[in-house]
């Protein structure tokens, strides 16, 4: 989710999407995996690298991509959660999960140092280490060297902070994992109480009812209540809840909610640098509301429909390297910009060309080269965390027949 509603640490924007980490990449059509979920998930990850790149404020309130990634994850959980006992799971999504980040953390505060970043970043040795640490286990935001040169004009000035970008999620994601097996019970013994009260929470931070001193603790209880009831209704879906509704009542009270959650957009400031990533109770209302809906109309696909089925490799290699696109991707846009602003000593092209080097979407492509980069050099440490054969470019053609996976 480009700046969070509020990050202490970080300049993120709670409208990316880290991707929860499917359990399986990829399985023979009919083995139980949901393609429509597949589905969502990609162009919930597509839509992030275009917001970061692009930043145009509409795009979250078209497809509010973390509230869908963090439903999905959450469906995900509680499917884990009922089938084995809960420390084995989470022990499972931390797995998954962590290795990716070390890997960046390991090329990214390697280079941070070699730039002059230290101890004394923090204005306290003391407080570096003990942030430091956040880079292993993420329960606050990990820190990162603001200020720093570029490398070589290849890379931006900015490109630790932009780095840091995504973090947040993992964060996040962190503690509802941990936090999943409570939440499970909860919803289990008062469905709707549970679901709405990330809602309610969101409600009282919003109007100052609650407050808390600590900025850190402040930041993750307005990503709870902005994104909770997502992660709930994930989980909720998975538990029949929501089937267990007359049909009518999803199409009937989620588009009030979302206009209610637009309205409340509109009326606070809503504009190009104050997107509905900055604004966390309308973020919540109308990621619920959306998220209700999406998952009322699941299909649960065993397999494509027709026209999808062209774009089977392509989702089932994003499904694959989620986490990798994700925490890649915005210091790939650096890169990316960098390169582009080279084109401008051109000048056959500054002057014929003007229009073209001022245009994002010709380094679009050029980002996602980047990013199929990244893939290929860091995205076999998603095998390694998962207990596969590391592979370079898992989307599922290895069986040779179009359509289905292995």
């Amino acid at each position: 989710m480009s700046t969070t509603p509020y990050e202490p640490q970080a300049p993120a924007r709670p409208d990316e999407p880290l991707p929860e980490v499917p359990e399986q990449p990829s399985r023979p059509a009919g083995s139980g995996r949901d393609r429509y979920f597949d589905l969502l998930r990609a162009i919930a990850l597509f839509r992030v690298v275009f917001y970061h790149l692009f930043g145009w404020a509409w795009l979250p309130v078209i497809f509010p991509s973390m509230g869908v990634m963090f439903a999905l994850a959450g469906n995900l959980m509680a499917r884990s959660l009922s089938r084995r006992p809960a420390v084995e799971v989470v022990r499972g999504r931390l797995r998954r999960l962590l290795p990716p980040l070390w890997l960046l953390g390991a090329i990214g505060v390697s280079g941070m140092l070699l730039q002059g970043w230290g101890p004394d970043a923090e204005g306290h040795p003391g407080w570096w280490w003990l942030h430091l640490g956040y880079w292993i286990l993420p329960l606050s935001d990990p820190p990162y060297g603001e200020g720093l040169s570029g490398v070589g004009g290849l890379i931006g000035p900015e490109w630790a902070e932009q780095m840091a970008v995504p973090l947040w999620y993992i964060r996040a994601y962190l503690w509802f994992v941990l936090l999943s097996p409570l939440l499970l019970k909860a919803l289990r013994a008062l469905p709707w109480p549970t679901i709405l009260s990330p809602v309610l929470l969101s409600a009282l931070l919003e109007s100052g009812w609650l407050s808390v001193p600590s900025p850190r603790i402040d930041s993750a209880l307005i990503d709870f209540g902005a994104f909770g009831a997502c992660w709930l209704l994930g989980m909720a879906h998975q538990e029949g809840i929501l089937k267990r509704l007359p049909r009518y009542v999803v199409p009937s009270i989620a588009p009030v909610i979302g206009c209610a959650g637009l309205w409340y957009m509109l009326t606070h400031g809503f504009k190009p640098d104050h997107d509905l990533d900055d604004i966390p109770f309308a973020q919540s209302l109308w990621s619920f509301a959306t998220v209700l809906l999406l998952l009322h109309i699941s299909p649960s696909w065993s397999q494509w429909p027709r026209p999808l089925r062209r774009w089977d490799r392509l989702i089932a290699l994003f499904n694959s390297r989620a986490v990798t696109i994700y925490l890649w991707h915005n210091l790939c846009i650096v890169v990316a910009e960098s390169l582009w602003d080279h084109l401008w000593s051109v000048p056959l092209l500054e002057q014929n060309v003007p229009w073209f080097l001022e245009s994002s979407w010709p380094l679009l492509a050029v980002v996602w080269v980047l990013t199929a980069g990244c893939v290929l050099c860091f995205g076999w440490m998603e095998d390694v965390a998962a207990k596969r054969k590391p592979r370079l470019w898992p989307n599922g053609a290895q069986g040779g027949r179009s359509g289905r996976h292995r």
